[in-house]
């Protein structure tokens, strides 16, 4: 590819991406959202999250890991009842941290 070439294709993503990030604000105003998809779309991030961390926990590889070997699962397991327990995230978040940590510590000194 020539430098020509580069900076085309460097401008035509710029543009598009430019294009799609400000169509709602450009028409914004004129587009109404019904409430049932206002609704659905409240769930989108914790939709985004888990399938983010799902995967990490549960996944070794390519294959499943469901055992008590998998110190990731039972540090997201600890999470989320410390979660349910206390209702604060950055609490979760270290405690999360903690429990990796020490389970990863305790299994690699046996």
């Amino acid at each position: 590819m020539s430098d020509l070439e580069i900076w085309i294709v460097i401008g035509a993503l710029a543009l598009s991406t430019a294009i799609t990030r400000s169509g709602f604000w450009l028409v914004g105003h004129k587009v109404t959202i019904p409430q049932r998809v206002q609704e659905m779309l409240r769930y989108a991030p914790s939709c985004a999250l888990a399938a983010i961390i799902g995967p990490d926990l549960l996944l070794d590889g390519t294959t499943v890991h469901l055992d008590l070997g998998n110190a990731k699962l039972l540090a997201g397991i600890a999470s989320v009842a410390w979660f349910a327990w206390r209702r604060r995230m950055l609490e979760t978040i270290v405690f999360g941290m903690l429990c990796f940590t020490a389970i990863r510590l305790l299994h690699a000194g046996v």
